[in-house]
């Protein structure tokens, strides 16, 4: 195993917005000059004024113009730390590698700049032998979904991004200047991808670095953790949710779809069977806005480095993760197939605490924690905090109830659906797996078991 040197690691734009810079500009002109949108556009054809126009535009704070112009990026063998910071970028387009499926033994990590060759040497050392651990794994029959724990966060990861360039300027300024500049992988990357983006598109980066934000994107807290070692939290704790669920969904839906007055609808919403055959209608459309008006904010615990980018990928919430700079490395997660092996989890184990024993002498010799983030295993585990509204918990739910689902976040999934039903029973006791919601949508790849889960849902 050899990380290569890091010589293929980049982030190149490899797609663009056929009209450049066109449609932007049009969109600055389209408020303030006759025309129609074709006439503007066939208007909008020179680049100099295009600059000009877009600056002028966005330096007043108008940058939703600028969202009509879309980037594809691809990144090549950036570390799994790099991944986990991008797809944070909750208006941007991903798709990554995966690690359930793809065997990553022969695929490389990344190297940070120790300026030590004998500190590189022996981070290079204990790359190789949790690689070489990751490989045998699977040779002894372990899935790769649960052997992927052991592979350290500078494995090299590939995915594609597709944003549009206010988003991208955002991801920018964070990389550069906001909380991933600390990291110098993610910051290199991110002025590479400046260069690039300015050179395509000038108008949109001009004065880039004078409109840099003046806000920090991390506030400062300086509390300690109670004396006493608090104790072992559940998997999911609900924090807060929207009072009177049930009626405040009935009442938006009648108010959108009937315009009825409030007396009235109250005296509607008042009645639990009327309640519960409107929910109903709402769940059997295609657009069911109403579920929107209610929210859920769960704490969920030990969710394991793996597991965050599933969580991570579900754009219609509010999460909060913390820094990598927090992981308390001797917390991770076990999978059930090798706690059933007596020696390859005492070898799993074996590579946690080396691990971390590596990170703390490391530290100890001066090394800066942000070019330590490597080492540490996609099973160690942070928590997490999100917040739901319903129609994004309905779609949550029905993918990672299902039996399909990777099994940790299937376990999160299963209790927080609990939860819900007791808090919103007349909400949540129609939600779960696409087969308990009408027919299994995974196709020739069902679990083959769709009317026992089905059952399962319907009286746990």
């Amino acid at each position: 195993m050899s990380d290569t040197l890091n010589k293929n690691s980049k982030a190149v734009i490899i797609g663009l917005t056929d009209t450049g810079e066109m449609i932007p500009a049009a969109a600055g002109r389209i408020s303030t000059q006759s025309g129609t949108a074709i006439e503007i556009l066939d208007c909008s054809e020179n680049a100099e004024k295009n600059q000009k126009l877009i600056s002028k535009v966005t330096r007043s704070g108008h940058n939703s113009t600028v969202e009509h112009t879309v980037y594809n990026i691809a990144f090549q063998n950036v570390s799994v730390m790099v991944e986990q910071f991008i797809i944070e970028f909750r208006l941007a387009s991903f798709t990554v590698k995966s690690r359930r499926y793809v065997d990553f033994a022969s695929l490389g990590y990344f190297t940070p700049n120790f300026g030590s060759v004998s500190i590189a040497n022996r981070y290079r050392n204990h790359m190789n032998y949790l690689y070489s651990e990751y490989e045998d794994f699977i040779k002894r029959g372990i899935e790769k979904e649960d052997a992927r724990f052991l592979l350290p966060y500078s494995l090299y990861s590939n995915f594609y991004c597709t944003v549009n360039a206010r988003e991208l300027l955002h991801m920018l300024y964070s990389m550069i200047y906001g909380r991933g500049c600390e990291f110098p992988e993610i910051r290199k990357l991110g002025l590479s991808l400046l260069e690039q983006a300015r050179t395509k598109t000038p108008g949109i980066f001009l004065d880039f670095e004078s409109r840099r934000p003046p806000e920090s994107e991390t506030p400062f807290f300086d509390y300690k953790e109670a004396a006493k070692a608090p104790e072992s939290p559940p998997l999911t704790q609900l924090l807060s949710y929207t009072a009177n669920p049930a009626p405040c969904i009935a009442r938006a839906a009648l108010i959108e779809f009937t315009n009825l007055s409030s007396s009235t609808i109250d005296s509607i919403v008042d009645d639990k069977s009327e309640r519960e055959k409107i929910i109903s209608k709402i769940l059997s459309t295609r657009r069911p806005r109403a579920l929107e008006s209610i929210n859920f904010t769960f704490r969920l615990n030990r969710v394991s480095l793996s597991c965050l980018t599933h969580f991570a990928r579900h754009r219609l919430q509010s999460i909060g993760i913390p820094s990598l700079l927090l992981t308390d490395r001797e917390k991770y997660i076990i999978p059930p197939s090798i706690q059933k092996d007596e020696e390859l989890l005492r070898r799993y184990k074996d590579a946690f605490l080396k691990t971390k024993q590596l990170y703390d002498r490391l530290k100890a010799e001066g090394i800066a924690p942000q070019l330590l983030v490597y080492l540490q295993l996609s099973g160690n585990a942070l928590d997490i905090v999100t917040t739901m509204n319903a129609r994004e918990l309905l779609l949550f739910l029905k993918l990672r109830t299902c039996n399909r689902a990777q099994w940790e976040i299937r376990a999160y999934a299963v209790e927080m659906l609990k939860t819900l039903r007791e808090v919103a029973p007349e909400v949540f006791n129609s939600y779960g797996p696409g087969c308990f919601l009408g027919k299994c949508p995974e196709g020739s790849l069902t679990c083959g078991n769709a009317a026992e889960v089905s059952e399962f849902f319907k009286t746990f």
